[in-house]
């Protein structure tokens, strides 16, 4: 794996991401609540800007005439609506066909860094 350096920690504060270009790939890093994600900025589902879509919660399955909302993190592209698990990119709909690569990512010292 290659360390590239993506920006400043100040630079990412929580509820914020940006998009990098790393090795010919397009990739989302977040700060979700204070935890870094990275993910490749493609769906698998038709090729849209994954990471231009909106990190949510989703309704949890629940009985009749219930609604109960899970506050875990899903990034959902902007396109179809495909949701995707920020931890380790499996889609909520199909987790064991269906995924989008994730890449490590830290903060050392100040610096916010990628692994590709």
């Amino acid at each position: 794996m290659r360390r590239h350096v993506v920006t400043r920690a100040e630079q990412l504060p929580p509820g914020s991401s940006l998009i990098v270009e790393l090795g010919g790939r397009s990739i989302g890093v977040f700060n979700h609540e204070g935890r870094l994600h990275a993910l490749r900025n493609s769906c698998p589902h038709h090729g849209a800007p994954l990471c231009r879509g909106a990190i949510t919660g989703r309704m949890a399955p629940s009985s009749t005439h219930t609604y109960e909302y899970s506050h875990e993190p899903v990034l959902r592209c902007p396109w179809h609506g495909y949701e995707f698990d920020l931890e380790d990119g499996r889609s909520k709909l199909h987790p064991e066909t269906l995924r989008v690569k994730t890449y490590r990512v830290e903060r050392e010292g100040e610096e916010i860094v990628v692994y590709v």
